[in-house]
């Protein structure tokens, strides 16, 4: 049996354990260290249930391999007792009924705390934005949202978020194509509500001729995972959808969007937005997209994706593996942009629309593997 020996911090105190690979973060704390308070619902990272503190920062710790934990700084919902602002939501929780049986609300909690100390001035859309990573079956968040709400508006004896104690664990990069360049960087927008990715990647082929496909917006659809268009461009106007599989989940969303191309510069800009029926969730976005010529057969394409997502599937734009699984997209988009320029004409017109959705479940195991193994890879 492969272990892997860790130190790790829980609510302040330090503990060392040899760990085997599969085991998470959740169990860990639950079975080894008997902190109960950490509820498991879901174990698929999508019901908040198991939301603990992790550097400082509120993660879902059924998704979390406690092998990648090494240094960190855990605080569950029993290390609060001596805080201040959790001690006013509690009595918050309870004067407005904000529980019924009691399940969600450990990692409810934690996320409200989040939301006291990082948005002091959030309003009741702001706070039902940030709860919709957490859900709760019994009580219809009206009493959570008022308790939160008179939190902020008692204004509690300020107690800063921790500040982390380390990088936040993030699974290592994905093995690129020679085509993806490993450029790429990630970072969060100053504006809390967005987040921002950044990628790079070559292809080899004239800037031009990569030019001449990009002006072709259709046929940039069609290399794009999951996207279709639901009717012609209209000028610099486009409606169609998105379509996106997290395991048991599928999302699609239909949308519009404009496009502004600036041809001296080999620049353009696409801002749109969406909305997924089924889930009852929205997303926005900006994408902006420059050709830089490397050499006279090679292009090189900066994208710059600002994002946000609100609803029942906001909790899919947090953590580092929303960038493993834009790398793995990205690969997929150059792939199909390649081909494309390889035809006989680059610029001739798309043989049918791409209807295949994103697999992103793929995605999030494979990523998931990676990251729960790489403690054990030699450097």
């Amino acid at each position: 049996m492969i272990t892997r020996d860790i130190t790790i911090t829980v609510n302040g105190r330090t503990h060392r354990a040899s760990v085997e690979p599969r085991t998470s973060l959740a169990d860990f704390l639950r079975e080894s260290l008997l902190l109960t308070g950490t509820h498991l619902g879901c174990e698929q990272g999508v019901c908040g249930a198991c939301t603990v503190n992790l550097d400082g920062a509120p993660a879902r710790s059924c998704i979390v391999s406690v092998a990648a934990c090494d240094g960190a700084d855990v605080r569950t919902i029993e290390g609060f007792e001596d805080d201040a602002v959790m001690a006013n939501l509690r009595r918050a929780f309870s004067a407005s009924h904000a529980l019924q049986c009691g399940y969600c609300t450990p990692g409810m909690l934690i996320t409200s705390r989040d939301i006291v100390t990082r948005l002091p001035d959030a309003d009741e859309h702001r706070i039902r934005v940030e709860l919709s990573g957490n859900l709760c079956r019994c009580t219809g968040y009206m009493g959570i949202v008022e308790a939160i709400g008179g939190v902020l508006e008692s204004r509690p004896v300020a107690v800063p978020m921790e500040a982390p104690t380390r990088a936040a664990a993030a699974p290592p990069p994905m093995p690129p194509k020679p085509t993806v360049p490993a450029a790429r960087k990630t970072a969060v927008d100053t504006d809390p509500k967005m987040t921002r990715l950044t990628q790079s990647f070559s292809v080899g082929f004239p800037r031009d001729a990569v030019w001449a496909l990009f002006g072709d917006f259709p046929r940039v659809v069609v290399c794009m995972p999951g996207a279709s268009l639901t009717a012609d461009p209209d000028g610099g106007h486009v409606i169609g959808k998105v379509a996106v599989k997290l395991g048991p989940i599928r999302a699609e969303f239909a949308g519009e969007g404009d496009i502004n191309i600036d041809a001296a510069a080999y620049s353009g800009t696409v801002r749109g937005m969406g909305l997924d029926k089924g889930h009852n969730s929205r997303a926005k976005g900006d994408v902006i997209y420059r050709l830089t010529e490397e050499d006279g057969n090679t292009t090189r394409v900066d994208v710059d994706v600002a994002f946000a997502l609100s609803g029942t599937l906001a909790q899919f734009s947090r953590g580092g593996i929303v960038n493993a699984v834009a790398d793995r997209m990205t690969q997929m988009f150059v792939a199909n942009l390649e081909a494309a320029l390889g035809g006989a004409d680059a610029t001739a017109p798309r043989a049918g629309p791409q209807t295949a959705e994103l697999e992103g479940g793929r995605f999030v195991l494979s990523v998931l593997w990676a990251w729960l193994m790489s403690p054990f890879r030699r450097p």
